[in-house]
This record gives C-alpha cells, structure tokens and sequence, in this order.
C-alpha cells in the first residue's frame, strides 16, 4: 500500500533468492505501492531490522507509488493482499489485467492468500512477513526457471 513494509521486502527477498538460486535469469524486480503515503521515504525500520536479522538489506530502497507505465514496463505485478489486488486491476489497462496476481498465489502450501500489514503490529508480525515472502519467492521462481 505505501511501499515501506511488505513490498520492499517482497522486493529485497526476492532479489537475493535470484542471486542465490536464479542465476542466469533475466529478471527486473521492483517494488511500489499503491498510494503514495511515503513516496521517496526508506522502508520501516522494523522491517529493515527484521529483514538485516536474515541477511537481507533493504535500507537502501525508497518508497514510490505504481504508474500506469508499470503495466507496460513489467511482465507481473504481483500484490501483498485483495484490496491491492482489486487497486491494481482497476488501474491496469485492459489488455494488461492479466499480468496481476496475489504474491501468495505462489505459495499456495501456505495457507495464507495475503501477507498480512505488520505496520500496527509488533515485531513477529514482520518475522511472518518475512517467512511468508520467502516462500512465494520461492515459488514465484520455480515458475519463472519452468
């Protein structure tokens, strides 16, 4: 939603699971909210302690907001929950809707469809963020390598 907890994450995870496991893969990974809450702001301090904890550094990323060019410039936009999903079906263009899915749809043994906000939460709400964005990253590359 305003890209300073679980889409940076997203982002940062998924970019070391492709250094370590994806190599040779052409892959550009961005993250972005869908309101512009923090734009040009570092990801929540509780999200880059947590994720610093697992080896994953994030605090150089900065909050942006998705553009309509998103939709051109990028094969998938994967979102954290349904209320960014149905926000970024309503923003893409209609030959674009196909390219938006649930991050979790790549995690399906799971059990969770959305990875929950920590933001009002305390500090093991980002350790299941991180566990759970591991997973569909896991996934989201199996897919990619077939």
């Amino acid at each position: 939603m305003g890209n300073i907890c679980r889409s940076p994450t997203a982002e940062a995870v998924f970019r070391r699971v492709l250094e370590e496991e994806g190599r040779g893969l052409q892959v550009h990974v961005d993250s972005a909210g869908t309101h512009g809450y923090h734009i040009g702001d570092p990801p929540d301090r509780r999200t880059i302690e947590a994720a610093r904890r697992r080896g994953v550094e994030m605090g150089h990323l900065r909050a942006r907001q998705v553009s309509v060019e998103d939709f051109h410039a990028f094969d998938l936009l994967v979102a954290m929950d349904e209320a960014n999903l149905t926000h970024l079906e309503n923003m893409a263009p209609t030959v674009h809707t196909a390219r938006v899915r649930l991050f979790m749809d790549y995690a399906p043994q799971s059990g969770h469809r959305e990875v929950p906000d920590p933001y009002y939460g305390g500090a093991a709400g980002f350790e299941q963020v991180l566990d759970l964005v591991e997973a569909a990253s896991r996934g989201l590359l199996a897919e990619l390598k077939r």
